[in-house]
């Protein structure tokens, strides 16, 4: 059994989460915010069998988009009041996935 970890951008985490319910899986969503951006995400929290885990890396990759955003450059540390921030293109959306193996798994 695999336990699986998926951040996506809010924008593509419904999507996701009823492509996965719609091909069998149960998904705990939590809501998360990036640290960079400060934006939402949304982890999803999923458990399945060995054999199935690319099937669901397979989804979220299908139904998670990956586009560039433009925001303000991060003020550094060192900055003075008069620092100007200037706009940056970023990257957004796609996935961060994590898969952990699981040593026992009970539900009650």
């Amino acid at each position: 059994m695999k336990l699986i970890l998926a951040i996506v951008n809010d924008e593509d985490g419904n999507k996701v989460i009823n492509e996965l319910s719609k091909n069998g899986f149960s998904v705990t969503k939590l809501a998360t915010t990036g640290g960079f951006l400060k934006a939402g995400n949304i982890t999803m929290i999923i458990g399945t069998e060995d054999e199935k885990v690319q099937e669901v890396i397979d989804i979220i990759r299908a139904k998670s988009q990956r586009r560039t955003q433009i925001t303000a450059s991060p003020m550094p540390m060192s900055a003075s009041a008069s620092f100007t921030p200037y706009p940056i293109e970023v990257q957004i959306g796609g996935a961060t996935i994590f898969v952990l193996d699981v040593d026992r798994f009970e539900k009650v």
